[in-house]
């Protein structure tokens, strides 16, 4: 099972976030991978990308879904099919939601639709996180 292990300066302060790589999985895309920094969030049921990745990367929605957010309910959002690359080369597809993630250091949620695939350890102490896929 591959992994990956990060270390940051304040775990707690920052969050679980590792440096992917997004793209497209539609065949003839010509759109290049983006560099994308994502949390890895236990309380997203699935991954989330920003509207500015879906925009930037020309994705064509797969399907909708109603989400409730912690200030919204029943909020109609697209599904887009994407390919996450993590460190090691480490890639997932998934169905992701897109939503509007203005104002935040992050791109993209890495939801419990992977998590359910890997052993993933937060250790605050030292302020490491690992991930295996």
């Amino acid at each position: 099972m591959p992994t990956f292990t990060i270390q940051l300066a304040d775990l707690q302060a920052e969050g679980p976030v590792v440096e992917t790589k997004l793209s497209s999985v539609s065949p003839g895309s010509k759109a290049q991978p983006l560099p994308t920094l994502a949390l890895v969030d236990t309380g997203a049921t699935v991954t989330v990308i920003g509207e500015e990745l879906v925009r930037r990367l020309g994705l064509n929605p797969v399907g909708t879904a109603l989400v409730n957010t912690p200030s919204s309910t029943s909020v109609l959002c697209y599904r887009y099919i994407v390919r996450l690359v993590l460190p090691h080369d480490i890639a997932v597809e998934v169905v992701a939601l897109g939503t509007p993630l203005e104002g935040q250091n992050i791109q993209c949620l890495i939801g419990r639709d992977v998590l359910q695939r890997a052993v993933f350890v937060y250790t605050g102490y030292t302020n490491t996180f690992t991930l295996s896929l």
